[in-house]
């Protein structure tokens, strides 16, 4: 749901002395929060009409490298200013840090005052717009899994990444014994979030050691990928004020369980009628959802690097461990990349389980949604079903094996050109092969540990 603050409960809240501070933040590529606190009596005077940041802010890495290359951003244009214009409707106050509210914020081009193309937020927003366009509201879920440890990240820093201990012992997949050991921070965190006002519907433990998945009410498409980023910032500061550190990684451990942010989506109509439901057809499925669904497969390919980011990401693919290696659908079946959920009901949707925790849920949304709407706009003829166990199957559509092969289906994607633009295709290419050439020249442990003595 969209923020539970408006301008002047804020202004009530800050003359009785329990706001303080104003937390202004964007989206960046890598779908974290950046932006600014601000006095809360500064926002209000007029911080909450605009502010401005470096327009390095979109063309970096995860370390804040100033990665050479962008057309949006260089050391040879200057590195000049976005706008970062608040979004009102979506602030709230935050329990879990003392007298602070954040509210979102939208990245204009300094001049014009338009929304940057390339900016996450407004990649998705096009989107759902394309699809309102066509007589749909795009709704959408995404269940977001992450592992808890022990270690404090400061900890982390300084006695080396080899001590981290995972919260728990053993595989605490529903298990109810050993979650009430870590109900400390997960009773926490699910109040926090629903203080804020995100519609936090549950946790539970997950397929490993130490793993969670947190799960909050199926939205429209924006709403949804906003709740996304405030649900993965929450679960950080509140395990960090509790001594504990978490990660996101789509694959921590190689011999461990991957996290996912499996995205469930559907369609519904301007009067409130789910637009993928038909009770003759014996899945129950609508022949907008068959088309939808249609383009998703059709388009995996193109996709999938806004779906898995990272080398890491491609870690995750694996065989057994309820990561898919396939994209294919079928129907509730796990081992498929597209799992048909909810059939013969209202509630019928796709469940893309191929992104992982790692990801940006503005660039998942959008890319799923911009597939999705091509099928429907093309009528395209859904492929058959796969059944079984999808694992084993053999000569049918693959995942990806890694971000140089998802990337240069990026680069090469005709409908992504034409729906998102060249420059968004080509801001994302680069950042891929930045991601790609760093990890290319970096001299891992492992490669230490395998040949130091023995080459």
């Amino acid at each position: 749901m969209p923020g539970t603050l408006t301008l002047d409960a804020l202004k009530k809240l800050v003359a009785s002395g329990e706001i303080d501070t104003v937390l202004v933040a964007a989206i960046d590529m890598q779908g974290r929060l950046v932006g600014k606190r601000f006095h809360a009596a500064f926002f209000l005077d007029g911080g909450h009409k605009e502010t401005h940041c470096c327009n390095y802010l979109l063309a970096v890495d995860m370390e804040m490298t100033t990665v050479p290359g962008y057309k949006t951003s260089s050391w040879e244009r200057g590195y000049g200013d976005y706008v970062m214009k608040p979004d009102l409707s979506t602030m709230r106050v935050v329990p879990w840090l003392p007298a602070t509210v954040l509210v979102l914020a939208d990245l204009l081009e300094h001049d014009t005052h338009e929304e940057v193309r390339v900016s996450p937020r407004a990649i998705l927003k096009r989107q759902v717009e394309r699809a309102r366009a066509m007589g749909f509201e795009p709704m959408m879920a995404t269940e977001l899994e992450f592992y808890i440890f022990e270690n404090a990240y400061e900890n982390l820093r300084d006695g080396g990444l080899s001590a981290l201990k995972p919260i728990s012992g053993y595989n605490e997949d529903y298990h109810i014994f050993q979650t009430t050991k870590e109900e400390g921070l997960m009773r926490a965190v699910r109040n926090g979030l629903y203080a804020a006002g995100i519609p936090v519907e549950n946790t539970k433990g997950e397929a490993d050691a130490g793993q969670h998945e947190v799960n909050y009410k199926y939205s429209d498409a924006l709403d949804t990928a906003d709740n996304h980023v405030i649900v993965k910032q929450a679960v950080k500061e509140i395990a960090h004020a509790a001594g504990k550190s978490v990660t996101f990684m789509a694959k921590y451990d190689h011999r461990k369980a991957g996290s996912s942010s499996h995205v469930h989506q559907s369609l519904w109509t301007k009067d409130g009628k789910p637009a993928f439901a038909d009770k003759s057809d014996p899945h129950g499925m609508s022949a907008t959802m068959k088309h939808f669904l249609a383009g998703q497969l059709a388009h995996a390919t193109e996709i999938t690097a806004f779906l898995a980011p990272y080398p890491n990401s491609y870690k995750r693919f694996c065989i057994g461990l309820f990561a898919p290696t396939k994209a294919v659908w079928s129907a509730d079946n796990r081992t498929a990349g597209f799992r048909i959920c909810g059939l013969h009901s209202k509630a019928i949707r796709v469940e893309c389980r191929i992104p992982g925790s790692d990801v940006n849920p503005y660039l998942v949304c959008a890319a799923l949604l911009a597939a999705g709407l091509e099928g429907i706009e093309q009528k395209m003829e859904l492929e058959p079903e796969m059944s079984g166990d999808v694992y084993s199957a053999q000569g049918i559509r693959e995942i990806p094996h890694n971000l140089r092969d998802a990337a240069a289906a990026l680069n090469g994607s005709t409908m992504l050109r034409r729906v998102f633009g060249d420059d968004v295709v080509e801001h994302y290419h680069h950042a891929a092969q930045w991601e790609i050439s760093e990890t290319d020249r970096v001299v891992t442990d492992f490669e230490l540990q395998r040949l130091l003595e023995r080459a």
